[in-house]
């Protein structure tokens, strides 16, 4: 088995705390899976480690892409597949660490993505869109794609256009595309830990005072500075949780009390998705905590699991 430990999980549930303790004993890097702790300039919204708390260790793929770019899990995987096996090669252990499903999944299992082509078709549909609506692309999507048509909601234009131009770029459906990947067997084999709470209200409290510590951090004057520094609001790094709703309080458009009641609720939202996403998994050893559970007793389960863990530097 290749040395690699995939710590998931919902947000606020620890994985941060436990992929560090788990490379100090496993000589060990992390590479974290987190779609946002990408972006640089973005640290206290995003909860990304500080230095006192990576404590020494290794991390790849934070703080590398600027919030002005989009990015995509095709080119995460591009970027972090050669960073593990690099890691290996090296005789280290990878411990991949993370919320975000669909970047952990992708990397783990190899998937593949439809081509970017660069022939003008996208720019095309962008044209159509901006003169027709998205709703006129989404009923082109229906006719040849049905099942695509059905998953993206009416108002996602950028899946809607790269749904429609993948199609048109190879007369294959993204819903075939994504189809026959999910065939292919996964290019790692990994362990598998997940990291939540018994009681989902202690987990939605804990969501909830974390939203608070990020305001008295100093979240809102975060946001504020990415914005005078040029960062577009309507820039993907700024649709994150936390950023959009404090961008609408900057603007005048709701008190930043009821941006951060906002930001604790899509947070609790997203903490659901994040269960129901990791639910499919049946890979993962589930860890459950309490507020009270003292660390050790997760770090001792943990290891128990992982079994290239010999105990010797414990």
């Amino acid at each position: 088995m290749e040395r690699i430990i995939c710590v998931v999980g919902p947000t606020a549930t620890g994985k941060t705390q436990l992929s560090i303790e788990l490379c100090k004993l496993l000589d060990g890097e992390v590479l974290s899976c987190d779609s946002m702790q990408l972006y640089r300039g973005m640290d206290i919204g995003t909860a990304k480690p500080t230095q006192q708390e990576m404590d020494g260790v290794v991390h790849h793929m934070i703080d590398c892409v600027d919030p002005r770019e989009d990015f995509s899990v095709g080119r995460f995987v591009e970027q972090a597949e050669p960073i593990l096996q690099e890691i290996l090669a090296r005789g280290r252990t990878c411990v991949i660490a993370g919320g975000t499903g669909l970047y952990v999944d992708s990397l783990i299992q190899g998937r593949t993505f439809a081509p970017i082509p660069q022939t003008g078709r996208r720019e095309a549909l962008e044209r159509r869109a901006d003169l027709e609506g998205t709703g006129a692309l989404l009923a082109y999507l229906q006719s040849f794609d049905p099942e695509a048509a059905a998953r993206l909601h009416p108002s996602d234009r950028k899946r809607i256009i790269r749904a429609c131009e993948v199609y048109e770029e190879t007369g294959l459906t993204i819903s075939a595309h994504n189809a026959y990947t999910r065939t292919l067997p996964p290019r790692h084999q990994a362990v598998w830990l997940g990291l939540d709470f018994t009681d989902r209200a202690e987990l939605y409290a804990r969501i909830d005072l974390r939203v608070q510590q990020m305001m008295e951090q100093g979240l809102l004057q975060e946001v504020s500075r990415l914005l005078q520094s040029g960062i577009s609001e309507t820039a993907t790094a700024m649709q994150a949780i936390g950023y959009k709703e404090l961008v609408a309080a900057l603007r005048g458009q709701c008190t930043v009390e009821e941006a951060v009641a906002r930001i604790q609720q899509e947070s609790r939202r997203y903490a659901k998705r994040q269960r129901t996403w990791f639910r499919r998994n049946s890979q993962i050893h589930w860890i459950y905590r309490t507020a009270q559970t003292d660390f050790s007793q997760i770090l001792s389960e943990a290891c128990r699991n992982i079994p290239f863990f010999d105990g010797a530097s414990q």
